[in-house]
């Protein structure tokens, strides 16, 4: 069954759409604040995102906003109160694909959903690759070789930015922006410890360091 994560406040519509949602056949997660919302999505457990844009902490847009800087790809149906153009506009152009405004009809949705899941298996690209490394964008696993390796969603998004830009140096400015977001301290070494991580299960050779400057794929 299909993962489905829906992150909304108000328990009457997440009971809702859940009870509707396990009837037609998926597997549906509900969450209450946008910071849950974001550090289940980044499992790569779910194949589609529901967020409601009103959540406490960080609001729906925000949690797409850095969903989409860490490089999933996975679909996002924004559900919400608002219908005004300038929020329509501000979900799509965040990286949403599809908008659906309370009230709804559950047959509605579920049509929306199917559509959109749809699109994501049906995707010319289904990966990238560069010099012997593929990166599965669907199973979110690399292979090396003809060996296949299992990466975390955060080594997995940090590997398809080096894959995107083979032989480009990327400072960790570039890739803490990219892949953690913009809200990291820029003094972290989070981008040093994953490179490491990287480097242990992609072979250590594929990563050069460039002195005082970052990283590139070689």
């Amino acid at each position: 069954m299909t993962g489905i994560l829906i992150a909304e406040d108000e328990e009457r519509i997440a009971s809702f759409v859940a009870k509707g949602l396990r009837a037609a056949g998926f597997q549906p997660t509900v969450v209450t604040s946008g910071t849950d919302a974001f550090d289940y999505a980044m499992t790569g457990d779910f194949g589609l995102l529901l967020l409601d844009i009103g959540l406490p902490g960080l609001d729906g847009l925000e949690v797409m906003r850095r969903v989409r800087a860490a490089g999933s790809t996975t679909p996002v149906i924004i559900l919400t109160a608002r219908s005004a153009v300038e929020d329509v506009l501000a979900s799509l152009e965040g990286g949403a694909n599809d908008y659906m405004a309370k009230p709804f009809r559950f047959d509605e949705l579920l049509a929306r959903i199917r559509l959109r899941l749809n699109d994501a298996v049906n995707s010319p690209e289904t990966g990238v690759e560069w010099g012997g490394l593929r990166l599965d964008l669907r199973s979110r696993r690399a292979v090396v070789e003809g060996r296949q390796i299992d990466l975390s969603a955060r080594e997995f998004a940090l590997a398809e930015e080096f894959v995107r830009h083979p032989g480009q140096m990327l400072s960790r400015e570039q890739l803490l922006s990219r892949v953690w977001g913009f809200d990291f301290d820029p003094g972290s070494n989070v981008v040093d410890v994953y490179v490491g991580y990287l480097r242990q299960k992609l072979g250590a050779a594929r990563i050069e360091t460039v002195r005082g400057m970052g990283y590139r794929l070689v």
